[in-house]
């Protein structure tokens, strides 16, 4: 008998194409999921493809812009034509935009929230069918430790990653009578693509590195594992009991008003 905790479940990720989407598909993966791996960036997706086949999982990538319904559905489509199933949600899609508000365009700020946001209700509307008749089906949805504070030049990250873990509960509370759970992951400092994409838009990238790295108290930066692991526990009967949180994997960051490890 298998030990592997997802063995013959097919999880639905979006984002598979790097950084925690990837970890956490390639996670799945080895614990026995057949994964959709759904990506706007097809050369990224085919590179978590080629990784979880090699490493002899079992998925299929879907091209995707997620922020769009019609993509959304056929990807969901595809899954159940891949697979005859859908039995957990992982909403991990997201971008961000480093601008203050007033120099951000409507476009810019419409794009933001599609992906991180409007994703959410698009594959929630078009997969919930399916997960209905799935028993022990979850949705995990990528929130932030921006869900609870604001960070500068950030906002409409922010107010999208706070809409995401308001929704996450409401969510939660409309599924429950079906045994759905749903919960969200709120990652702190993670070493990803996105994250060095943000630093690098500070006036002194290697500085404000060590500043950010300073403010964690275990004194590491997240790494997509981390997370992937996190997403793991709440999409199994580990958590069986558990729906409706903001589970926070933050090394400390979100523990203390002040904190620089430089000066402990």
């Amino acid at each position: 008998m298998s030990n592997r905790r997802l063995e013959g479940r097919v999880a639905f990720v979006t984002g598979a194409g790097s950084g925690i989407g990837r970890g956490i598909a390639e996670l799945f993966a080895e614990e026995g999921a057949k994964v959709a791996l759904v990506e706007c960036d097809e050369a990224k997706g085919r590179e978590t493809l080629t990784h979880i086949r090699k490493a002899g999982g079992e998925a299929e990538l879907f091209v995707a812009d997620v922020s769009k319904e019609a993509a959304v559905q056929k990807a969901i489509e595809g899954t159940l034509a891949a697979y005859g199933a859908l039995h957990h949600l992982v909403n991990n899609a997201g971008i961000v935009l480093v601008k203050p508000l007033e120099e951000c365009t409507e476009a810019e700020w419409d794009e933001v929230m599609g992906v991180n946001v409007k994703s959410i209700f698009l594959t929630v509307k078009h997969g919930i069918a399916h997960l209905k008749q799935s028993e022990g089906a979850t949705i995990v949805n990528m929130a932030s430790v921006s869900s609870f504070v604001g960070q500068a030049n950030t906002p409409s990250y922010v107010a999208s990653k706070g809409a995401v873990m308001t929704l996450t509960k409401a969510l939660a509370l409309d599924y429950a009578r079906f045994g759905i759970r749903v919960n969200c992951v709120c990652p702190g400092i993670t070493d990803t693509p996105l994250f060095r994409y943000h630093v690098s838009k500070t006036s002194d990238p290697e500085a404000t590195l060590e500043s950010r790295s300073a403010r964690v108290p275990l004194a590491r930066l997240l790494t997509p594992r981390d997370i992937a692991k996190a997403a793991l526990y709440l999409s199994t009967d580990d958590s069986s009991g558990i729906t409706g949180i903001a589970h926070v994997v933050d090394a400390g960051y979100l523990a203390t008003a002040e904190w620089d490890n430089r000066q402990i």
